[in-house]
């Protein structure tokens, strides 16, 4: 709860009596005759006690008088300027989940708002409001669609530009409402950088819509394939990963309850224009109500590819499954290969464990995607983050890193990518390229270049298993 300064300290308050040489404070347990209270600014007590005092007596109650001016113009200033609660903004948003036309807002220390910059923005919505922004849901607004549902682009009142996540109408499937109300619940409890942020939601009959924050710039997944931009290259890899390693800490160590993700994949990753990663995609998320204690779950939930082995087979869920996942995603980053691809030899078909061979053999740069550039530097990083990614898949949870630590680690491993790069000399960083034969423009044959597949016109619809 934010806590509201007092309009001054509990300040001493005293008046002149009759006599100038007769003031003295009053004790607290003397009766109400004998004091007076200043309503608003604790108990003041003032009592006729003596006819004389010492003149010195005046001039130190005139000065404690000064003395409390000036404490109470410093704090009533104080209260103006930072009415912020020890410890800093750490209050959250907390939607409050209801069947209401109108979405609502609850928090123990306001309502019907958000924190954005530190201040308080009343942000209300109604289904009316929603279509608008969207243009009705017109599929012109059309930005994303998965399992869940539909994802539309949409602008408010206020100009501002968010995404609306549309949950699939079916009375059937009771799963699309229970991911519904999850990725409420979980959203409203945290608050990250690198996690994308819930501004509102709405739910009407069989309408359930989610206010997001938009991001603009596609998921990993799409600039791994080259669908965006000219492609990403080792050191917007590395900042991409430390990001999303610092998203799952803040879930797995920051928060009242550790929250597990269960769905750490590259379309979750949403890409802004400065190249920084923000996770998204909270339906399947779990909060572990001890941290201590495993949870055994009657569905297993998640991505093929990137799901815990042991979790599979065990079917106990920790934040260590979440740190398994984040290694087959590093793989990923670093090969620019799906973890499964079905069109491979069946050697190279499970891309994670095509990598790990290579790399324990010596050969990580053959596994190094084509589109990344030649260098000491690039490759010495590559080797390292696939080192890292072999430590996040051994088969034994006790075994896996914190995602605290691997943070560390590629904080390392940045640190260490960026001093070789520098002292490179001018010479060989002009002179590096991309791989011959590997035109960048045309990621299309780009893959049919790089990994031997010829996908036609299905070259669109490829997705992730």
């Amino acid at each position: 709860m934010i806590k509201q300064l007092s309009k001054g300290p509990q300040a001493l308050q005293m008046r002149r009596s009759p006599s100038p040489s007769s003031l003295v404070l009053s004790s607290s347990n003397q009766s109400k005759k004998e004091s007076e209270t200043n309503h608003g600014h604790g108990v003041v007590a003032i009592k006729h006690q003596h006819k004389k005092t010492l003149p010195a007596l005046n001039f130190v109650i005139v000065a404690a008088k000064k003395v409390n001016g000036v404490f109470r113009v410093f704090f009533t200033r104080k209260k103006k300027a930072n009415p912020v609660p020890e410890g800093g903004n750490s209050e959250v948003r907390k939607p409050f989940y209801s069947t209401e036309t109108r979405s609502s807002w609850s928090s123990d220390s306001y309502s019907s708002s958000s924190s954005v910059g530190g201040q308080v923005m009343a942000i209300n919505f109604t289904i009316g409001e929603i279509y608008k922004a969207t243009d009705n849901l017109s599929p012109a607004n059309k930005i994303g669609e998965g399992g869940f549902g539909t994802v539309y682009k949409g602008k408010l009142r206020d100009g501002s530009v968010v995404a609306v996540k549309r949950a699939r109408k079916t009375k059937s499937d009771q799963s699309i409402l229970l991911e519904f109300k999850n990725e409420i619940l979980t959203l409203s409890k945290i608050e990250h950088l690198n996690l994308v942020r819930l501004l509102g939601y709405v739910e009407d009959k069989e309408e359930r819509l989610m206010v997001m924050e938009y991001v603009g710039n596609g998921n990993l997944r799409e600039h791994l394939d080259g669908k965006l931009g000219n492609g990403l290259e080792i050191a917007e890899l590395l900042d991409i990963a430390i990001d999303v390693a610092h998203a799952l800490a803040y879930l797995h160590t920051y928060t009242d309850n550790p929250i597990i993700h269960r769905d750490i994949k590259a379309s979750n990753i949403l890409v802004t224009e400065k190249l920084r990663a923000k996770v998204a995609d909270f339906g399947f998320a779990r909060l572990a109500a001890d941290p201590s204690v495993t949870h055994i779950s009657t569905q297993v939930k998640g991505t093929a590819g990137y799901l815990d082995p042991e979790y599979l087979r065990t079917y106990q869920l920790t934040e260590k499954s979440d740190v398994y996942s984040f290694g087959v995603l590093l793989v990923e980053m670093m090969t620019g290969r799906y973890p499964i691809e079905h069109k491979k030899p069946q050697k190279e078909r499970i891309t994670i464990r095509w990598a790990i061979q290579k790399l324990k053999a010596g050969d990580a740069i053959i596994v190094m995607d084509p589109r990344l550039r030649r260098g000491p530097a690039s490759t010495m990083a590559v080797e390292k983050v696939l080192k890292l990614a072999h430590h996040c898949l051994a088969p034994s949870r006790q075994s896996r890193p914190a995602m605290k630590n691997c943070a560390e680690v590629l904080w390392g491993i940045r640190k260490d990518f960026r001093e070789r790069a520098l002292s490179s000399s001018a010479a060989a960083a002009s002179t590096s390229h991309h791989s011959a034969n590997y035109p960048i423009g045309n990621a299309k044959e780009n893959r049919c270049t790089s990994f031997g597949i010829d996908d036609g016109e299905n070259y669109n619809k490829f997705i992730s298993a």
